[in-house]
């Protein structure tokens, strides 16, 4: 390693990885006091609550990010900084930083999100629905005064109440990370079916009902998978709908520094 240090990774498509923060945790040996990360600078606000939360629930642990774009980040890493995690906002910086030897392990994708250009001055808020012509692609989770990340449908952190088929059965569609999000929660005994139309349920108030989500793609035993109606990979346009939720949303932690 020509005496570099190793580096968690973890990558974030367009911004924030939710989960980063316990993943790390896992592997930050007990007499460590500090956790170092490096992370892309559209992540400063998402990291800087994830530490706050981080910082809240291990007493005595203080994580330090610093915040740069993820080239130069990179630059740091192979010139012999020191860090625990490095989280980058796109493939080419992961791979170059991959192939530098040094990451301690595979780089994974935590996170599924897209930054739009709109935000608080464009009337965007949190809560709001992300949608295409196809369908339902998520919410807005944050908003800056410029730009807006939206909490795609596929997200590990996703989940949101929806009705299956024409019999209406209730379940919840949870993101994982893959292009299919799963269904959990169905009535045991359900008559599910590959090609069930998906809609948004109305539940918790999460969103309001029948906007399309998606069809059935796949059961494979409990497993149930839905393909999203919209392309979530490919989204070149993407409109953001005031449909009321803000109430329903607490409100987000601010960090302590």
């Amino acid at each position: 390693m020509n005496g570099r240090t190793r580096v968690l990774a973890a990558l974030v498509l367009a911004t924030v990885l939710a989960p980063v923060a316990p993943a790390a945790a896992a592997r930050v040996s007990a007499p460590r006091h500090t956790l170092t990360v490096f992370a892309a600078a559209s992540l400063t606000d998402a990291f800087g609550e994830l530490g706050h939360r981080f910082e809240t629930d291990h007493p005595g642990v203080t994580v330090r990010c610093a915040f740069a774009g993820s080239q130069q980040l990179v630059a740091q890493l192979v010139a012999g900084a020191r860090a625990d995690v490095f989280a980058a906002a796109d493939t080419r910086s992961m791979s170059d930083a991959r192939a530098a030897d040094v990451l301690a392990d595979e780089p994974r994708i935590f996170a599924r999100n897209v930054l739009v250009d709109a935000g608080a001055r464009d009337g965007v808020a949190r809560g709001q629905a992300g949608m295409t012509g196809e369908g339902l692609i998520g919410r807005v989770a944050e908003v800056g005064e410029r730009t807006a990340r939206i909490l795609l449908l596929s997200d590990l952190n996703s989940r949101i109440p929806v009705v299956v088929g024409a019999s209406g059965q209730h379940a919840i569609l949870a993101g994982d990370n893959s292009a299919e999000p799963l269904l959990l929660f169905l009535p045991a005994g359900s008559n599910v079916k590959v090609g069930d139309r998906v809609v948004t349920g109305g539940a918790q108030g999460v969103f309001p009902p029948d906007l399309p989500v998606g069809t059935v793609a796949s059961i494979d035993g409990d497993t149930v998978r839905v393909a999203p109606s919209a392309e979530l990979a490919r989204l070149d346009y993407v409109r953001i709908v005031d449909l009321g939720l803000s109430a329903f949303l607490p409100r987000p932690l601010v960090p302590s520094r």
